[in-house]
């Protein structure tokens, strides 16, 4: 997928599909920018704190993650820059990613003030029903994300994969009395083909049934086969895109043999950046190349080129450190040249599909 042939989704967007922006001025005197939530009224940030990183390490999948006392500090620095967008899931660390989130907010800030996203699918327990969008699954998992939040409800609900066992149509009837009884205020998707995220849009809009408002997608100067299919079908029909891992799990902050602990733990994420070693170590030169032109960290380069492609709405950063907050805010004003964009995108060659599942 060369520059000069790639699909610009810029290009593609229907008319008043551009991101309309506010900006206020936070506790640490930077600027904050905040967009609608696709289609919807919902004012978020422009910069999404993912709380993946946040949880009990021994429990669930994930031996990196902060347990509280860790991941508190960075919690409330993200609401101080003027972070109003958290996003977890039920799964995150066994649920405990839920609960120190949801703690720490509480404490932090007002519930009105702030937007929580959470995810239903991965399996939560051993045996039947366990895992999945079947109506018995969604309805049991609303209310344990609920508990372990603090929260009466969520404001964005989403499916975190496609479920192939059960029919999308109880799924979505399930998400829609979902809202209905209060416990969500939007619905949205996660990683998919196109086709089956059209699908579901038009089969809400059949029923009358509360649609998807967002989709948050693998996407990053790693990976953009995005560009192809979903990005102009999220513009087509007024879709929030929120990309995860917009820094490819760290790689595009650091040399190409430099690792870091959770890149050694992190079992998933080397199912994701294996797929097209020399391309992917020219970009992460080029990006290292324009950071050290500029004089700013890799991230702000990384982040930078996400924001500015139209219909991104807010990435998902991860936080382990306070710099990396510093850096995903400061990514907002770095403005790149159509050329540093050139240099950025020049070397992607496409490769499978990855993050579906």
């Amino acid at each position: 997928m060369r520059s000069e042939s790639a699909l610009r989704v810029r290009d593609l967007a229907p008319p008043g599909a551009e991101v309309a922006l506010n900006i206020a001025a936070n506790a640490h005197g930077t600027q904050m920018d905040y967009a609608r939530l696709g289609r919807t009224g919902l004012e978020v940030s422009r910069v999404t704190l993912g709380c993946m990183t946040y949880g009990v390490p021994e429990r669930g999948a994930h031996p990196w993650t902060l347990d509280a006392d860790k991941s508190r500090p960075l919690i409330k620095k993200a609401v101080e820059l003027g972070v109003n967008f958290f996003d977890t899931a039920n799964s995150y660390s066994d649920g405990t990613s839920e609960e120190i989130v949801g703690r720490a907010l509480k404490d932090f800030t007002k519930r009105d003030e702030i937007v929580i996203a959470t995810k239903v699918y991965m399996r939560m327990r051993k045996g039947p029903n366990g895992e999945g969008l079947s109506r018995k699954a969604i309805m049991a998992e609303i209310d344990g994300s609920l508990r372990r939040l603090g929260c009466d409800y969520v404001d964005l609900y989403q499916i975190h994969r496609w479920d192939h066992a059960t029919p999308i149509e109880e799924t979505l009837e399930a998400l829609h009395d979902v809202v209905k009884a209060g416990k969500a205020r939007y619905i949205g998707a996660s990683s998919m083909f196109a086709w089956q995220f059209a699908k579901a849009l038009f089969t809400s809009r059949l029923h009358g049934w509360t649609e998807f408002v967002s989709m948050q997608n693998h996407l990053n100067l790693l990976y953009r086969e995005e560009e192809r299919e979903m990005l102009p079908l999220c513009a087509d029909q007024g879709v929030a895109v929120l990309p995860w891992s917009p820094l490819a799990r760290g790689r595009l902050t650091r040399d190409w043999n430099a690792t870091s602990d959770r890149q050694e733990t992190d079992a998933y994420g080397k199912t994701l950046y294996n797929l097209a070693v020399e391309a992917d170590q020219k970009i992460i030169a080029a990006v290292a190349g324009i950071a050290a032109v500029r004089r700013v960290p890799r991230a702000q380069v990384a982040l930078a080129w996400l924001l500015q492609k139209n219909g991104v709405t807010s990435p998902i950063i991860g936080a382990s450190k306070p710099q990396h907050l510093d850096d995903a805010v400061a990514a907002l004003s770095l403005k790149l040249s159509a050329e540093e964009i050139t240099a950025l995108e020049e070397p992607y060659a496409p490769r499978r599909d990855a993050g579906l599942v």
